[in-house]
């Protein structure tokens, strides 16, 4: 039984309902609730959380992708992840327009391919930047040369080839990029009815923005879609970060060289004594002989210490560290 309401209230109502400030046909239609229809005969096999783990791995490729491509295209380039959707391979196929780009990517060792869409005008203007040009898109779409398509086959090598390092977490990949179609009915590599995850990337090379889509099916992620979560996913790059990229900064910094310079005194003379200077004169500087010199590495004193003689070399002999601590 619903809420009864006092003789105010009611009042209020009907003054309000007089003056127009209240309309019970908009009320309505503000309470109602939008329902996505549920289809029981083709479930989705893609939770949220898939798709957020997804997004994260795809994000760390865009990072890859604006630090790589500027090489090839020398322009600057953006790239942003705008969102994943579980949806039917045949749904995805279906928004594919003639002519249209798709590498067909062999995620092995797991089983199956990929699909990566590219958009059309990027692909001309990739073409246009590799071949010289400012790196504009066709005014009017058209079929793709085999020279162009050889020129873009070489940039989807590198996107395929960025693929490895954001996928270490799930799994350890050798990504081929088998083949580039641009006709979209020759596109059916899985049934219609298979579920997909759809990765949707925003790419700006210079002042072209086109959609980048990575299409992948459920049966391709299936062996490892228990390790596609953020928890996994987190724990794995924690682990990676305390362990093997640790062990190989320091490698490298043991490696570096740094200068290291003793200095052994210090003077101040005039210019014109500066000009007129011959071999023989004597400059007279403020340490005496038994007096420590000081030890610089780049440009923070770390020591002193006392001239001496090693072998053939001038040498010096540590007597103090200074710790900055």
């Amino acid at each position: 039984m619903g809420d009864v309401l006092s003789q105010n209230e009611i009042d209020n109502l009907l003054s309000a309902l007089s003056n127009g400030e209240f309309n019970p046909d908009e009320s309505d239609e503000a309470e109602e609730k939008q329902v996505k229809d549920y289809d029981f005969a083709r479930p989705s096999k893609f939770s949220k959380e898939h798709l957020r783990t997804l997004v994260f791995i795809f994000e760390h490729y865009a990072r890859l992708l604006s630090t790589h491509l500027p090489v090839y295209l020398r322009k600057n380039v953006q790239v942003e992840v705008m969102h994943s959707e579980a949806a039917t391979y045949q749904e995805f196929s279906n928004s594919l327009s003639n002519p249209v780009l798709l590498g067909v990517v062999n995620f092995a060792p797991l089983e199956g391919n990929i699909i990566i869409e590219l958009a059309t005008g990027l692909g001309y203007a990739i073409v246009d930047r590799m071949l010289g040009g400012d790196g504009q898109p066709l005014e009017k779409s058209r079929e793709f040369t085999e020279i162009e398509l050889t020129i873009i086959e070489r940039i989807m090598v590198v996107c395929t080839n960025l693929l490895v390092e954001p996928w270490q977490g799930v799994q350890q990949l050798e990504p081929m990029l088998e083949r580039i179609e641009t006709n979209s009915q020759f596109a059916q590599f899985v049934t219609p009815s298979e579920m997909t995850s759809i990765i949707t990337m925003n790419i700006k090379v210079g002042n072209v923005e086109g959609l980048m889509n990575v299409c992948i099916p459920y049966n391709v992620l299936e062996p490892v879609i228990d390790k596609v979560n953020t928890k996994f996913w987190y724990s794995t790059a924690q682990v990676k970060d305390d362990g093997e990229y640790r062990v190989v900064l320091e490698d490298l910094l043991q490696k570096a060289q740094i200068p290291v310079r003793a200095i052994m005194g210090r003077s101040a003379i005039s210019v014109n004594d500066f000009i007129h200077l011959q071999p023989g004169d004597i400059i007279k500087v403020g340490t005496k002989l038994e007096d420590e010199l000081d030890v610089y590495v780049g440009n923070l004193k770390k020591f002193s210490a006392i001239p001496g003689a090693y072998e053939d070399s001038y040498a010096v002999k540590i007597k103090t560290i200074y710790r900055e601590e």
